[in-house]
């Protein structure tokens, strides 16, 4: 048996060392990023989403645009120019729902800003600065289609479409026996859906909703969804008239950096600050991404104090994660 000279164990070792230097660079750092050290040192990893019109897309050319990614970039450059920088060099990357806490944790981006609504659960593993944006859950009707104007013109045999595994959607189907639900992978399949008729109407977030009806102007319309009856939605008693699933956008990171939170939530409310007789930066992104004829009627809407709506959201409150749920009982 000929054994291999030092030399070349050397040479082999060092040949293994590599490919394992390489492929722990390729999955990122075990240890969370810190925003702050990153826009000192000038480089910064953003998570966004990439399919979502309005609120998180990815174009042709690579480059990503929608309300989500605006927001990211507004508040990296305020921090910068708080601390004295230049303004850093972004990289996108996109962040699927189910591998967000995964992504921010290992250490592969500084901080998430994808439709990343704020719950118990989530801020168990990561720290949010924020909220951002206050939305709910709606309908994208087609805009000739007169038959549904409410959540309970559904249940005539209609048509329901939503992502698969998707809460909302059940929840509709809990509330309307007689909807047919129909789930496919992603929203842009639904959509395609409903424009070619093979469904009636699409259920998420109305800020998704609205970034499709942007895209397509003329063909969609959206309807408010509120409950038509009491219900028992996990183990919480929902009134009748109450909105669908009030979702509260957040910006996450890592729990490590506390410092960080604080200087995001610091951007956040200097985003919403309007210059006389303009609007805020907040404002603007919104209604370029989103369009003005639904970002005016969320505004009616959180206008109306009639009705428990919002649209402008309390930056750095999270007490919401603390409320206690009307029990059950009574519920029909």
């Amino acid at each position: 048996m000929i054994r291999p000279s030092p030399l070349r164990r050397l040479a082999a070792l060092a040949a293994v060392l590599a490919v394992v230097a390489t492929f722990l660079t390729a999955c990122g750092s075990s240890q969370p990023r810190n925003l702050l050290e990153s826009i000192r040192n000038g480089k910064v990893i953003l998570g966004t989403k990439f399919d979502q019109p309005g609120m998180g897309l990815q174009k042709p050319d690579g480059s990503v645009v929608g309300f989500d990614p605006t927001v990211s970039e507004f508040v990296v450059d305020h921090i910068a120019d708080q601390l004295g920088v230049a303004h850093p060099k972004i990289s996108w990357r996109e962040t699927p729902s189910a591998q967000r806490e995964t992504l921010i944790n290992n250490g592969e981006v500084d901080m998430i800003a994808a439709t990343y609504s704020i719950n118990t659960a989530r801020a168990s593993k990561v720290a949010f600065a924020g909220p951002y944006l206050v939305t709910y859950q709606g309908l994208l009707v087609r805009k000739d289609d007169d038959s549904l104007n409410s959540l309970t013109d559904l249940n005539n045999g209609k048509k329901l479409c939503s992502v698969s595994g998707s809460t909302p959607a059940q929840n509709v189907k809990a509330q309307l026996t007689g909807v047919q639900l129909q789930e496919y992978d992603t929203y842009s399949s639904c959509v395609e859906a409903l424009r070619r008729g093979k469904v009636d109407a699409l259920t998420t977030d109305e800020t998704i909703l609205a970034g499709y009806s942007n895209r397509y102007p003329g063909e969609f319309k959206l309807v408010s969804m509120t409950y038509p009856k009491d219900a028992c939605v996990k183990d919480a008693l929902k009134k009748a008239g109450a909105p669908f699933s009030k979702e509260r956008y957040g910006i996450g990171m890592p729990k490590e950096y506390p410092d960080a939170v604080d200087a995001v939530n610091d951007a956040l409310r200097a985003m919403l600050v309007a210059p006389p007789g303009g609007k805020s930066p907040w404002e603007a992104a919104l209604r370029e991404y989103l369009g003005d004829k639904d970002v005016d009627a969320f505004t009616q809407r959180a206008n109306d104090p009639s009705v428990d709506y919002d649209l402008l959201p309390s930056v750095g409150d999270l007490d919401f994660l603390n409320s206690t749920s009307t029990p059950c009982e009574g519920a029909a």
